[in-house]
């Protein structure tokens, strides 16, 4: 895929392995809820790096752990398993959504990819009963994956981005796309949100994944935020000046 010019965004796919017929994304957006969940997938799974997708005229990252780097955006798959697993730790702004979901869709009309799933956080005020996953789903996505689920549908609103780039494709295509969004904090990550979008993983897929040490990490993450608020708090009041007054 090329650019119309030297300022536009241009993606560059490399797969080097036969893909599942499901491809299931998750994207570095607002609490890392989506990216922290296939992430853990990739790992309990024991997926395999089968491809990465390369970026130009977009500031780039090279992430790396233990001194090792990796390409910002990354496939995984395994030859007994039907899903396919996008990595993405390279942010995709708004103006580049368009060519990244291009180049997307036409890696999944090549390699016979009949669905995408994108899971996702999204910033928006909520109470404790909120604290659940929303669909938005084109009518085949739908037919093939929901029809039969409990799963709730998101109300109102619109989505940008990635996101409605993939969802507009799959309006007029063939392709089934189905966006998994719940609230998140602004904590980084949520992992609580990333397990609420692992449950749906689960439910839809049946991958048969253990989530028991994510939700140690969860656990520990909170506790970790609730100490923070303490000290915080503590530190205010230590701070606040006595309002007596004195003659």
């Amino acid at each position: 895929m090329s650019a119309d010019s030297h300022d536009d965004p241009a993606f560059h796919i490399t797969h080097e392995a036969e893909t599942g017929e499901s491809l299931l994304v998750g994207l570095s957006a607002f609490g890392l809820a989506g990216l922290t969940a296939v992430d853990y997938l990739t790992d309990q799974l024991e997926l395999e790096p089968t491809g990465h997708i390369t970026a130009e005229a977009l500031p780039s990252i090279t992430p790396f752990s233990d001194g090792r780097p990796r390409h910002h955006t990354r496939l995984y798959s395994r030859p007994d398993l039907d899903v396919t697993v996008l990595v993405g730790e390279l942010f995709v702004p708004v103006q580049a959504a368009g060519p990244f979901s291009r180049a997307i869709l036409e890696w999944t009309e090549h390699n016979a990819v009949g669905e995408v799933t994108v899971l996702s956080g999204i910033p928006v005020a909520h109470g404790p009963n909120d604290h659940r996953p929303f669909y938005i789903a084109t009518e085949d996505y739908y037919d093939d994956r929901l029809a039969d689920t409990e799963f709730t549908p998101m109300g109102m609103g619109f989505l940008d981005g990635v996101n409605a780039s993939l969802v507009e494709s799959g309006m007029d295509t063939d392709l089934g796309v189905g966006v998994f969004v719940t609230p998140v904090h602004a904590q980084i990550p949520d992992v609580d949100a990333a397990l609420r979008l692992l449950a749906i993983v689960e439910e839809i897929y049946g991958l048969g994944v253990d989530t028991e040490p994510l939700e140690q990490f969860a656990s520990e993450v909170r506790q970790h935020y609730a100490q923070l608020s303490e000290r915080v708090a503590a530190a205010e009041e230590y701070e606040r000046p006595d309002d007596r007054m004195f003659m």
